[in-house]
């Protein structure tokens, strides 16, 4: 027996149950467990224990893998102390099976002696010790010992039909008392390298021998605790061929004739005509370790060696070849990489027909059906490193029939008696050969050519020949030869891959049949960091908005005649603090009779903020953005800004200036200023139970404001303002005064790292985000608690209920359908018969529209008492004109002979459409009888969790098919996802595994016993938010729509209520239940805002790196296991967002790629952040805006004037147009002002740059039309800035705090012979003023520069620049003071 042969054999293992393996995730867990010391009372003193372990399936009550055997140990016994069996030995194994299910369980046995002198083994006592946790991850076990409690028995009770999970609720088993295993079980993390080398579910001791794996140093060695890996040696084969016997074609003219017989066997068929034809001929090659696969074959394509011949592929004659054409040859050679220099490393060759069936005129089918493969042989070759040939020829004889191969396959057998009999027992299966080569000088020879020492168990690497090491192992095989068109149609059928993951095909090659090795190889990629710079997470968010000007000026703002805020009784309300955050009661809300809510939001004034240091000029007019709750978005009219006093700044806020509304005509408008905004939110018209909804967003949301130039159109900042101070919490009005802080963000450009500083660890650094303080938003919220007028006869709308379980309709119930009228629900189906005319519109039409007078048709569904008034006043009206008419006479006969005919073909229509919609009617009836409702509230991200309670109305067992309409709405199929939201939803009804059988459809289906109920649970979860919300806001335009979006606040705005029918059906698709799911979507939380701007047409690609994720609000607090893993989702399916995580202690990035539109759209989405596998609720919701503009890139100089120039094109009408700039003080435009765009011409616009600092930023431009206020474009000039030769340096100290300044003076020297103009300038304006800003100094002549600084109010250092540029503003040199304020 061969060193493979006895390895292969010591790993055979039973596979898992069946159904485990059709869902086996792809990642596996790795374990090391040590079983310590045995301890009880039941022990023997003497004998000898010994401890197995296994691995179980509770689900499906089996056993699998391979049980491992500890050595005998002797029952140490030392008083007081119970006995004690010491064992010390450590299991190491991996498993992907990942459920609650999946258990290792440890045997306790005795070694009992026989009256021959031989022993038995006895079973007295088993534990069972999970290795998953509830949510399939691995137990978190504490590093210290644990105690396993054993009970009474052999493990064989774990099959008995009554066992139950979980061990406490069996009462078939006993624990023994004062009896444990003392053990510890932990994840094993470096055994993950390992994992090509050992199988799943084997359990291997660190004392065993693993081939691939280093032995461990003595006897006291553990190889598999840190394992470290056999150098790998990559070979070829080459020149390969199979021959099988007697010929191919009697060997393949056997095999057809024998499938076509056992076809008919099975078919139960006489002959007829049609037939197996072979397909293709495969050759699987693979190395085997003994234990597995080291990597997945490779498979190749043989072809007969007649028809290679036929081919344009002249090959030489292979030596000692008989029988020219029959054999099977490959024309390239196999590529093995993964070789090691191991006795029981193997390569596996497998021979495979894939077949086709022929019809009856003896044409092959189509290549997608009657496809099937065979197994016909297969062969092991053991090569060793050692000395031999360059290149050696091996012959292997073929197997086949009933022996165990490494394929785990079953092999075809040529039966005795046959044609292929006559030749010699070894060769009477066939031949492979071939001829091996290596690349780097080592050489193979046969395992049988070096003799093993028979003594030495522990067996180590044989040296290698010559010092050229082997090219390192790859993480998978190369594509050497590969696969024809066939094998990508081919789909086996009835037969189970016996190896997961893909399979590398081999590509035929058809020039010559020894290409070089550099053709066949491909690129590999270098690990590096991607090149995307991660920005920091640094939103939007709601923070203080306390007021901080003084008494003073609070006092002037609060007497310039705003409108005054009265409640209900006409009394004005005081402003009040805003309450702490938290300090609120939701059930004192629902309580409060006033459930009326008139929000009033008044804005007051805009004030600029003393630390901005925005290069920006202020604005004169502004306008906002902004939506609350399901209302439609606001773009409010332009604002202008009027100063209400003159003085210097109080603190660090500037005197605000007031809101005033314009005309049309641009002139202020005369009423009061300020914008005042009224949001009426009545029950009546809300949704049933949407109030607690609508109290929840005032409780949890925050309301974030865009603050727009009017004139610009550009951004100058966002502000956010929580909403929890419009609670009232039982008080009759409310209202709070709040200054809001408005601030803008701002990103660095990208910075490409090209070359080698893109491999260097560590090259790229997060950047931080610049965040600046603009301004400050005076706002006042109030809250107006109205009584709500229900209306006579309508019960108010009863609360939503709580329960997460949907029952069945019982049929008895449910809704009157048709034209019944319920007069007392609560005394059930009392219902009064109405005329169809009455209630169907439909009807009513036909009939009116035979009849020359026109009539109105009724309504609907109208009210008892109106329709009992109606019909009373239509019979006197018609009294009353049949006596006018006839003067109290009986009226003609012919009178009435036309109104009977006309009754009469009335009557007619009425019967034939009654025969027409009645079966309509029942079936709708009857549908209505068995369709039960269920009203959910959607949040964006959020899943909704509830389970429906089916039941078999029949006396028999049926297969029930779950059909559900809409993709949002699925059924939980998996048990662990049930079980998850039954734990946050604390819901006590029980969970079933495999409950759910999957159609090829992926309709789930469910068995259901005669007359049974179970509960179908389901989750609705959507990720495309409401339209109303996902409409951007920004500079689209301001005209009359402004004002319009304002007047048409009132009431609430009608949601988008979504209709989802799920059918329950039995065989033949008769529904048993409908459940009709009422989707009410819900406005969501946005925790943080960012806007990106950024080039249209393009690709943007941003990396925003994560806070810690316990700092993220919402993240759950002391959760086991350390950092969970993040995930997230994006409401833009086009959009790519993903997140990874690098390893315990790294930070976690999302990387962001959006497509960008035409400038100037603005692109608005949302990413939810989750912490849980499953997806319930996110942690965390981010808020994105993407402006597309056009991009122009410009190299320049710091100090420095670089101009040039942008073409504009007008639109189909001419346009007063103005060029507007973010940085007004580094780019000016030529015009300046308005200037006439002609229509469908083209008119240049002058720019000039000149930055103040050295680096990389973005400035905005915008087109704007001045009359309608509208964007025509924008452009994103994008500045790479130099620095520029700093020719001179001084340093000055300066006392901090205020003060007067200081005045100092420089020289500067003419360097050329003639007169010359020079400008100043500096990159702080703010520190530094100039004398004069030009001079002119003759040539040669030294000319003094004045300079004044100005005080700062801060301690520190600053570095001013001082530009001296010429007469065309090029820099000629550029001096530096370093200042020290003190």
């Amino acid at each position: 027996m061969g060193e493979w042969e006895r390895v292969f054999l010591r790993g055979l293992a039973l596979p898992p149950h069946r159904q485990r393996v059709r869902a086996r995730p792809s990642r596996s867990t790795a374990f090391r467990c040590v079983l310590k010391s045995l301890e009880g009372a039941v022990l023997t003193q003497g004998a000898e224990y010994q401890l197995c372990l296994s691995l179980f399936d509770a689900t499906y009550h089996h056993f699998f893998g391979r049980t491992w055997r500890s050595g005998r140990r002797a029952t140490r016994h030392a008083l007081p102390r119970p006995a004690r069996v010491a064992f010390n030995e450590t299991v190491y194994f991996h498993t992907s099976l990942n459920h609650p299910g999946i258990m290792a369980v440890v045997e306790v046995v005795v070694m009992a002696g026989k009256g021959d002198g031989a022993s038995r083994h006895l079973s007295c006592g088993f534990g069972i010790i999970p290795l998953f946790s509830s949510g399939s991850e691995a137990m978190d076990l504490a590093t210290e010992d644990r105690v396993l409690k054993l009970y009474h028995g052999t493990p064989r009770a774990l099959l008995h039909p009554r066992f139950q999970d979980p061990m406490e609720k069996n009462k078939y088993l006993t624990v023994m008392e004062k009896s444990h295993v003392q053990y510890s079980l932990k994840p094993h993390q470096p055994l993950e390298t390992v994992f090509h080398l050992l199988p799943e579910n084997l359990l291997m001791s660190g004392q065993q021998s693993i081939p691939g794996v280093l032995p461990a140093h003595g006897d006291a060695g553990d190889c598999l605790q840190k394992p470290q890996l056999v150098k790998p040696v990559t070979c070829y084969l080459e020149r390969l061929s199979v021959r099988l016997h007697p010929s191919l074609e009697e060997f393949e003219e056997e095999l057809l004739d024998l499938l076509n017989s056992d076809r008919l066997l099975k078919a139960n068929a006489a002959p007829d005509g049609a037939g197996v034809a072979v397909r293709e001929r495969r050759l699987h090659v693979g190395v085997h370790n003994g234990l597995c696969f080291v990597q997945v074959p490779q498979v190749a394509v043989l072809v007969p060696e007649a028809e290679v011949a036929r081919g344009g592929c002249p090959g030489e004659k292979r030596p000692g070849a008989r029988d020219t054409g029959q054999a099977l040859v490959l024309r390239s050679r196999v590529h093995l990489s993964e070789m090691v220099p191991h006795p029981a490393f193997s390569v596996c060759f497998q021979l495979e027909y894939v077949l086709c069936s022929l019809g009856r005129a003896g044409k092959a089918l189509p290549s997608g059906e009657a496809t099937e493969m065979c197994s016909v042989r297969w062969a092991v070759w053991s090569p060793i490193l050692g000395a031999g040939e360059e290149e050696e020829e091996v012959v292997l004889p073929l197997r086949g029939g009933p022996h165990r191969g490494p394929c785990q396959t079953l092999v075809y057998r040529t039966p005795p008696g046959s044609k292929s009999s006559r030749q010699g027992k070894h060769m009477e299966s066939g031949t492979v050969q071939f001829c091996v080569s290596t690349d780097s000088e080592e050489h193979l020879v046969t395992a049988a050519e070096i003799p093993r020492k028979d003594g030495d168990e522990s067996e180590q690497p044989p040296t290698l020949s010559l010092s050229t090491l082997a090219s390192p192992r790859k993480s998978a095989s190369p594509q050497g030869p590969g696969l024809s068109v066939s094998q990508l149609s081919a789909i086996p059928r009835g037969r189970s891959q016996p190896l997961e993951g893909g399979i590398t095909h081999l590509e035929a090659d058809l020039g010559c049949p020894n290409p070089k090795p550099c053709a066949e190889e491909q690129l590999q990629a270098l690990p590096f960091t991607p090149l995307q710079v991660p920005v920091a997470a640094l939103g939007l968010q709601a923070g203080s908005s306390r007021p901080l000007l003084s008494r003073a000026s609070l006092a002037r703002l609060h007497t310039a005649g705003f409108p005054e805020i009265l409640d209900r009784n006409q009394e004005q309300v005081e402003i009040s603090e805003p309450p702490d955050p938290g300090t609120f009661s939701l059930q004192l809300e629902e309580a409060d009779p006033l459930q009326g809510n008139e929000i009033i939001l008044q804005f007051l004034a805009f004030g600029r903020d003393a630390r901005d240091s925005t290069e920006g000029t202020w604005p004169g007019t502004i306008f906002l953005t902004f939506q609350f709750y399901r209302f439609p978005p606001v773009t409010t009219p332009r604002l202008q800004l009027v100063s209400t006093e003159r003085g210097p700044a109080a603190g660090l806020a500037l005197p605000a200036q007031l809101l005033v509304r314009l005309n049309k005509d641009g002139t202020l408008s005369t009423g009061p200023p300020g914008l005042q905004l009224k949001y009426m939110v009545d029950p009546t018209f809300l949704r049933a139970g949407e109030q607690r909804w609508f109290l929840r967003y005032l409780a949890e949301h925050s309301l974030q404001i865009d603050v727009w130039d009017g004139d610009s159109l550009l951004l100058v900042g966002s502000a956010a303002v929580r909403l929890q101070p419009l609670l009232r919490q039982g008080r009759e009005a409310i209202r709070t005064h709040h200054e809001l802080e408005v601030a803008t963000t701002e990103y660095e450009p990208d910075v490409t790292v090209m070359g080698q500083e893109a491999l260097r660890h560590g090259a790229l650094q997060p950047l931080g985000v610049r965040v600046a303080l603009r301004g400050r938003l005076h706002l006042c919220m109030a809250n107006i608690g109205h009584l709500c007028e229900d209306t006579p006869g309508q019960l108010p709308s009863p609360l939503p209920s709580r329960s997460r379980v949907v029952p069945a309709p019982d049929g008895i119930s449910s809704v009157p359908a048709g034209s019944w009228l319920s007069l007392n629900p609560a005394a059930g189906r009392v219902s009064q018969a109405r005329r169809l005319v009455e209630v169907d519109g439909e009807l009513a039409a036909v009939l009116h529209s035979r009849r020359a007078e026109p009539r109105p048709v009724p309504p609907a569904v109208p009210s008892e008492a109106a329709a009992a008034r109606r019909r009373k006043l239509r019979r006197m009206a018609l009294v009353r004109q049949q006596e006018e008419a006839g003067g109290g006479k009986t009226p003609q006969g012919s009178g009435w002979q036309e109104q009977r005919a006309r009754h009469t073909r009335d009557l007619q229509i009425i019967d034939a459409y009654r025969e027409h919609t009645k079966g309509e009617s029942i079936s709708r009836m009857l549908s209505q009888a068995i369709t039960a409702t269920r009203t959910v509230h959607a949040v964006l991200g959020t899943a909704e969790f509830f389970e429906f309670s089916l039941k078999n109305p029949y006396s028999i067992q049926h297969t029930v098919t779950i059909e559900v309409d809409h993709p949002e709405l699925s059924v939980i199929v998996d048990p662990r996802e049930w079980r998850h939201f039954k734990e946050l939803t604390k819901s006590v009804t029980p969970v079933e595994e495999e409950m759910f059988h999957l159609r090829d459809d992926l309709c789930p289906q469910v068995y259901l016993r005669p007359n049974e109920t179970v509960l179908i649970p389901f989750k609705y979860q959507t990720f495309s938010p409401d339209p109303a919300v996902v409409a951007p806001q920004g500079p689209a335009g301001l005209g009359a729509g402004a004002d319009a979006a304002i007047c048409s606040l009132g009431k609430i705005g009608a949601g988008q209520t979504k209709h989802i029918q799920v059918s329950f059906q039995v065989s033949g698709g008769k529904p048993i239940a409908l459940l009709r799911v009422k989707v009410e979507p819900q406005p969501h939380v946005v925790d943080q805002t960012f806007r990106f701007y950024h080039p249209e047409l393009t690709f943007l690609k941003k990396t925003i790196r994560l806070p810690p994720w316990h700092t993220l609000p919402g993240a759950p607090v002391g959760m086991p296991g350390g950092e969970p893993e993040l995930f997230v989702r994006c409401s833009d399916p086009n959009i790519i967002c993903e997140t990874k995580n690098m390893g315990p202690g790294e930070p976690q990035d999302i990387f962001l790629k959006v497509a960008g539109g035409p400038s100037p759209q603005i692109k608005k989405f949302f990413v939810a952040i989750y912490t849980d596998t499953w997806l319930a609720a996110p942690v965390q919701i981010w808020q994105f805006y993407l402006h597309s503009l056009q991009r122009l890139d410009i190299s320049c100089t710091a100090g420095q004037l670089t101009r040039l120039s942008l073409l504009l094109r007008g639109t189909l009408a001419p346009r007063r147009v103005q060029a507007f700039t973010s940085h007004p003080h580094e780019l000016q435009v030529d015009p300046g002002g308005t200037f006439l765009l002609p229509a469908n011409g083209i008119q240049e616009l002058n720019v000039g740059v000149r930055p103040r600092r050295a680096g990389s930023r973005f400035i905005y431009l915008n087109l704007v039309d001045v009359e309608s206020h509208q964007l025509l474009s924008s452009w994103l000039l994008c500045l790479a800035c130099r620095q520029p030769l700093i020719s001179k340096a001084f340093e000055i100290s300066l006392p901090a705090g205020g003060g007067r300044g200081c005045n100092k003076r420089i020289t500067y020297t003419n360097p050329y012979p003639s007169p010359r103009l020079y400008f100043l300038c500096t990159n702080r304006p703010d520190l530094l003023q100039f004398k004069e800003d030009s001079f002119e100094v003759a040539g040669g002549e030294v000319y003094t520069i004045g300079l004044r600084f100005a005080p700062s109010q801060e301690v520190g250092e600053e570095e001013i620049l001082i530009h001296i540029n010429d007469h065309e503003d090029k820099n000629e040199e550029t001096f530096c003071v370093k200042v020290l304020y003190q």
